[in-house]
């Protein structure tokens, strides 16, 4: 049967530019929990994944990619009311030091039960990642859903990172399978919708976007994953802050409100920087993208410059946390202006709250 089904896919879905047709829902989903489940054979799961990128997923294929992740997905609730998911990219940074796996400390320390996830290292860019950067800080990488959301209920704590591999180690497993593949498959936009770790009452999102296209898809994904509402970030590298230098834009829903655009400077928020984001040490200019990563070295420097932030050092990577977080509290409703939630941010950085939250 699990044979004669992807047979049926891949014939319609991987006949070219103008012929390959569109597969529904229900056949999205379950070809992808055939791919995750190891029903079909590795040629055909990779044809599957990229045919579909390739020709360009619908709506509907996008969310029964989405149903079949979440289908395979470990969640657990942490015992506080509201929660906020953060959706950084899998594959990580390599123009710009990462300041982003610092953010759910901050975030902590404001009030905001925060959670971020990721992989150790993800292709097609295998950028440093917050699991790397964290480890790098003497952060925990290697907690279970359940665990996670114990932390988030601890005050002394309130925010937690967890690894695929312990969420949705079905997905994890495809790891190899995607390196051979090189290019992004059709499961890079949802898996960062996958929710480990829910609150009570509410779980919001944050995430980024490069490409017009995809704010519209992350709402739409977020709103059929059950979030309450969602902030989708034009961030630097697709990340969840915004360039340092330049107009910021955001997409950000809230219940059944549609999503609004909303544009703003980083100097309202008392930003006043050259550069888009912090520089990697060494690096000649701000794109390295086709320079050779040592992300060892990389995540140890971005550990380095996030402590001392958390520590209320000034310079870029401050910037980026105040500039995260700011935008987060602000979409939360805790502030009414961004300026005011930026000053609340520098204040938790001042007296070192953030820090002793990240301990």
């Amino acid at each position: 049967m699990s044979a004669a089904l992807m047979h049926s896919i891949l014939k319609r879905i991987a006949t070219g530019p103008e012929l390959s047709k569109d597969i529904s829902r229900e056949e999205a989903r379950a070809g992808m929990r055939l791919v995750l489940d190891g029903e079909v054979d590795p040629v055909q799961a990779g044809v599957f994944l990229i045919a579909l990128r390739m020709k360009r997923e619908t709506d509907d294929e996008n969310l029964g990619m989405l149903e079949a992740i979440r289908d395979a997905t470990l969640r657990a609730t942490a015992p506080v009311d509201e929660v906020l998911d953060i959706g950084d990219p899998y594959d990580g940074y390599n123009r710009t030091l990462p300041a982003a796996p610092f953010l759910p400390a901050v975030l902590a320390a404001c009030g905001v039960a925060s959670v971020s996830h990721g992989v150790e290292s993800m292709g097609p860019k295998y950028g440093v990642t917050h699991r790397q950067v964290l480890r790098a800080a003497g952060v925990p990488v290697d907690l279970t859903p359940e665990e996670a959301a114990v932390s988030l209920g601890d005050p002394a704590i309130g925010w937690a990172y967890v690894d695929q591999k312990a969420f949705c180690p079905k997905l994890y497993a495809l790891t190899g399978l995607r390196t051979l593949i090189v290019k992004r498959p059709a499961i890079t936009t949802a898996e960062v919708l996958a929710g480990p770790v829910r609150g009570r009452l509410k779980t919001h999102l944050v995430t980024g976007y490069v490409h017009k296209p995809y704010p519209r898809i992350y709402a739409m994904l977020a709103r059929h994953a059950g979030f309450d509402s969602a902030l989708i970030v034009r961030g630097v590298e697709g990340g969840v802050i915004p360039s340092l230098s330049q107009t910021g834009k955001v997409f950000h829903y809230h219940g059944r409100d549609e999503e609004t655009s909303t544009e703003f400077k980083p100097a309202d928020l008392g930003i006043d920087q050259s550069v888009r984001a912090p520089r990697i040490p060494g690096a000649s200019d701000e794109d390295q993208s086709e320079a050779p990563l040592d992300s060892a070295a990389v995540a140890k420097a971005a550990a380095a410059a996030g402590t001392a932030a958390l520590a209320g050092e000034s310079g870029a990577t401050r910037d980026c946390l105040v500039y995260g977080a700011a935008l987060c509290l602000w979409h939360l409703g805790r502030h009414g202006s961004l300026k005011s939630a930026a000053d609340a941010v520098r204040g938790v950085l001042d007296r070192g709250k953030a820090l002793e939250h990240l301990r």
